[in-house]
């Protein structure tokens, strides 16, 4: 069951479809996971977030607005956040310790949203296109910044961006029903020096 951080309450189950997940990693030593009600209020929160708004701005911009009830707070068992093409973003409210969490997964998850925005039929189901989201994701997003790798027990200081980035886009991709680990790693090496570099909507990466 899921809620929308609008007004809590249900929304239709999903159909099977090819979804952006955020994998969870190793998470950092901290209180327990958040009570869903604190979880909801987090995610609207989330939406004051500097990054969050600067990325609606721009999907409003590109005619692709995200309204909060698009932004769903969901029970997940293997990944922190999603986004699907016409189903909006989840938030696992059962991997969230703090609020920081839950604005990196909304960050993260509205590249992807941007990139389904700006990229006319975008297709999920090809490893390569999934492949270069999740590496303007991970790159974009700070989900790799040092301190939150060193969080994570990952101490690699010299070159730790580009590797985080390689493995985070790897955890999710190769979740895609139609990408197998091989093809998954084979997908980001071939896009990799396009996709790392292209930090639309931002002028650089943050």
């Amino acid at each position: 069951m899921a809620s929308t951080a609008g007004d809590g309450g249900s929304v239709p189950p999903q159909t099977t479809k090819v979804e952006a997940a955020s994998a969870p990693e190793p998470p950092p030593p901290g209180p327990d996971v958040m009570p869903h009600e604190e979880c909801l209020s987090g995610i609207r929160e989330a939406l004051n977030h500097p990054t969050v708004r600067f990325l609606r701005e721009r999907m409003d911009q590109a005619g692709c607005p995200v309204w909060p009830l698009l932004i769903r707070a969901a029970t997940c068992s293997d990944s922190a956040g999603g986004y699907a093409s016409n189903h909006g973003i989840k938030v696992c409210c059962n991997q969230m310790r703090f609020q920081d969490q839950i604005n990196q997964v909304l960050i993260h998850e509205l590249i992807h949203a941007y990139d389904g925005c700006v990229v006319k039929n975008i297709d999920w189901k090809n490893c390569g296109q999934h492949a270069c989201s999740e590496i303007r994701a991970n790159h974009l997003s700070g989900d790799c910044h040092y301190k939150r790798e060193l969080l994570k027990g990952f101490m690699k200081i010299r070159g730790h961006e580009p590797e985080c980035v390689k493995r985070r886009s790897l955890a999710s991709v190769k979740k895609n029903p139609y990408c197998s680990e091989t093809a998954a790693k084979d997908a980001i090496e071939a896009v990799w020096d396009i996709c790392y570099n292209d930090t639309r909507p931002f002028d650089r990466a943050p």
